[in-house]
């Protein structure tokens, strides 16, 4: 291993080293952004009612990605901070640690999967046609999560030694072979039975084991800095808690994602006679929005172990050009996002098949909503930097209140005027207060840790 191999992370130019962590999961996400558009497409080809079962799955969902990105965050912040203070022991110790919380959180969702879908359904709608589609497409999801907690552990440990262009690889394997997969699963071409929903759940997990493996191979390959071998291996309390202290404000924040979701999809509920077509469109909404947010969050995962790696080394000046970079072109994608939504809004809503009703109801939110994304690139870099330097806690503060104490209420009492339209505006409304409380909190942490270093 040569020295400059090992200190990439912190000798490096900043600004080449930041884009050369994050461009390649940036372009991996965005594929993995495109998968989650044409899955939608095709499963709205069904009918608008088996794209309202897939929107109301996003809550169970985004809980699952809750649990595999949060642990992959907590051991992706500590072996990058082991790896910048020079102690492979240790960051082996992590590595194996992540593995073993990757298998009881795929155990957790196979009962979520067998036993809890159908009440969550039901939790919801009453529509029996949904609630079959959703059945078939949540079970297979949730029964066979272990795909997903793979690929995310094996891209953390890789993102964590700077090795993201193999992030990418394993990310658009998957998402590709998700793409190829879901015409022909869901219809049934080349002589294949046609699955329906199911089918496009099938193609979705297949393309998640198929990317778990590889970056399981990848990893034995090429990331020599980390070890994984069962030889020796002895789980620790301690272990776990020092990655959940990390990882579960992060599992919390997605997590309350969940109970957003959930809650605006109840709150919709109250229009009755177009209950359904809101909740395709606030579906329809979030797959869109991904395609925005994913090269975001591809920027933010590249910036972490940067941070954290500098913070290890103590490198103060490093840590806040990383956090500038960062935020400036977080809020650069986020504006051209902006503009995208607010010029066509009709052209992106007409690729799910979307009835008039739909269409109307969908660009009028679109253009509302993403007044938020001025305000969204600095909010994610601001709450990231946090956790990377274990002060986790702020970004949970600042989840709560934007997406439980301000979005929710705001939209329940803008549902009250009897139009849904007024409803989009809750998303800027709490995005400007989670703006006001990123802020307050990086002036703390000025104070706390970069005032010290």
């Amino acid at each position: 291993m040569t020295e400059v191999k090992e200190n990439k992370m912190g000798v490096m130019p900043v600004n080449k080293l930041l884009l050369s962590m994050s461009v390649p999961i940036m372009i991996s996400m965005l594929v993995q952004a495109l998968y989650n558009i044409v899955d939608s497409i095709f499963v709205a080809k069904i009918s608008e009612e088996a794209l309202s079962a897939v929107s109301y799955a996003f809550p169970l969902q985004t809980l699952l990605i809750a649990f595999g990105g949060g642990t992959g965050v907590g051991v992706n912040a500590l072996l990058s901070r082991a790896l910048g203070e020079k102690d492979h022991k240790k960051a082996n110790v992590m590595a194996m640690h992540g593995v073993l919380l990757a298998v009881v959180n795929s155990i957790i969702f196979l009962i979520v999967g067998l036993f809890l879908v159908k009440p969550f359904y039901l939790s919801q709608t009453n529509n029996e046609t949904i609630i079959n589609y959703g059945i078939e497409y949540l079970t297979i999801v949730c029964t066979f999560s272990f795909g997903l907690f793979s690929q995310f552990l094996f891209e953390r440990l890789l993102q964590s030694t700077g090795k993201t262009i193999y992030t990418m690889i394993t990310q658009a394997t998957g998402a590709i072979i998700n793409i190829i997969l879901d015409p022909i699963l869901i219809f049934g071409m080349f002589g294949l039975p046609k699955m329906g929903v199911a089918g496009a759940a099938i193609a979705t997990v297949i393309g998640q084991v198929v990317a778990g493996v590889l970056g399981f191979i990848i990893n034995q390959k090429v990331n020599k800095e980390i070890r994984l071998q069962l030889r020796g291996f002895r789980p620790s309390k301690n272990v776990i808690i020092q990655i959940y202290k990390i990882g579960i404000p992060s599992i919390i924040m997605q997590s309350i994602g969940s109970i957003m979701v959930y809650g605006f999809n109840k709150i919709l509920g109250r229009f009755t006679d177009i209950k359904e077509t809101a909740v395709a469109v606030f579906g329809v909404y979030y797959k869109l929005q991904s395609f925005i947010f994913m090269p975001v969050f591809g920027l933010n995962n590249g910036m972490v172990p940067i941070i954290a790696y500098n913070y290890g080394a103590r490198k103060k000046d490093r840590m806040l050009k990383t956090m500038k970079l960062s935020m400036l072109y977080a809020t650069a994608i986020m504006v051209i996002g902006l503009i995208v939504f607010q010029i066509f809004p009709g052209p992106l809503f007409s690729m799910f098949e979307a009835s008039e009703t739909m269409l109307s109801m969908g660009e009028t939110a679109l253009r509302i909503i993403s007044i938020h994304f001025i305000f969204v690139g600095f909010n994610i870099i601001g709450t990231s930097t946090f956790q990377s330097l274990g002060n986790a806690v702020y970004s949970m503060i600042i989840s709560i209140c934007r997406q439980l104490l301000v979005l929710l209420p705001s939209a329940y009492i803008l549902s009250l005027t009897g139009n849904v339209n007024n409803v989009w505006f809750a998303f800027p409304i709490a995005e400007v207060v989670a703006c006001v409380l990123t802020i307050v909190f990086m002036i703390v942490m000025n104070k706390k840790i970069f005032s010290k270093i």
